[in-house]
């Protein structure tokens, strides 16, 4: 699983990224956020930057922070330019209201915009601890309608879920995913090496479960704030308990959380470490 892993970074991290370089290796697929307080530019050069150092660019697009159908095809049109337009990822977005005439990542797959500047894979997102603003069965209708229509396109897809701090809820999503007939491969999201209070502010921001029974399992120390954690455990229990005739093909995928260089030197010890 880790042969093949992504990471994730924002338009801000490009010094790091160049810092880094040289612990990741060539060919890996870097997503670049998408996030409000960046403009254009500064996503068209995270993306080239990406490109530039190696690595496959794939640039997030967020459907309710695009202003209008012409913002969309700007952005397409520029990273088409650049070359770095071929992988996206597809996601909703964090406004409560749309900026414009895009309300999910459903309506940019089928707005027929993705293949006329050239993408040929596009990522979705996957929630096996659901969504605090969005229902389970609205989440699983949007999986399948979203695999779907990418079908019908001839348009390849891989399926990028939440981080979460337990294995098995996990797994038991992906096994669902596999009996509703989506066989896309599916990068778990998992968060790189980071501080405790920063890792338990984003579970409570995205709905991820931290019980103290989760957390002792991940390895986090609710009495001790100021600690830092890695995935190793997870990684590790994931690892025992993946069966590629259930689950399908499996990734990883590292949000970095403004810790890009860390994450990457973290992943070289851990893979010596398993190799060992």
């Amino acid at each position: 699983m880790l042969q093949d892993f992504s990471l994730e970074m924002t338009a801000k991290d490009v010094p790091s990224l160049e810092a880094a370089r040289g612990s990741i290796p060539q060919g890996t697929r870097i997503n670049v956020t998408f996030l409000g307080n960046e403009d254009l530019e500064m996503r068209l050069g995270a993306a080239r930057a990406v490109k530039r150092h190696g690595f496959v660019p794939v640039p997030h697009i967020s459907a309710r922070r695009l202003g209008s159908r012409a913002d969309f095809e700007r952005y397409l049109s520029g990273l088409q330019s650049d070359g770095t337009g071929e992988n996206v990822f597809t996601v909703g977005g964090d406004p409560a209201q749309p900026e414009g005439p895009y309300p999910d990542s459903l309506s940019l797959i089928d707005s027929g915009l993705l293949q006329a500047y050239g993408v040929r894979h596009v990522g979705i997102s996957g929630y096996p601890e659901g969504h605090p603003d969005i229902a389970e069965d609205v989440l699983w209708s949007a999986l399948r309608e979203k695999s779907t229509s990418l079908a019908a396109q001839g348009v390849d897809a891989d399926v990028i879920t939440q981080f979460g701090f337990d294995v098995d809820p996990v797994l038991a999503w992906i096994e669902r995913v596999r009996g509703e007939g989506i066989a896309h491969p599916v990068r778990i999201g998992v968060p790189g090496p980071a501080g405790v209070r920063r890792l338990m502010s984003y579970a409570t921001r995205f709905g991820v479960g931290t019980s103290a029974t989760i957390a002792k399992k991940y390895g986090l120390s609710l009495t001790n704030l100021m600690g830092t954690a890695g995935p190793d455990r997870f990684l590790h229990a994931l690892a025992e308990a993946y069966d590629p005739l259930r689950h399908g093909q499996v990734k990883i995928h590292f949000y970095t959380f403004g810790g890009l260089g860390a994450t990457s030197e973290w992943i070289v010890r851990f893979r010596k470490e398993a190799l060992a």
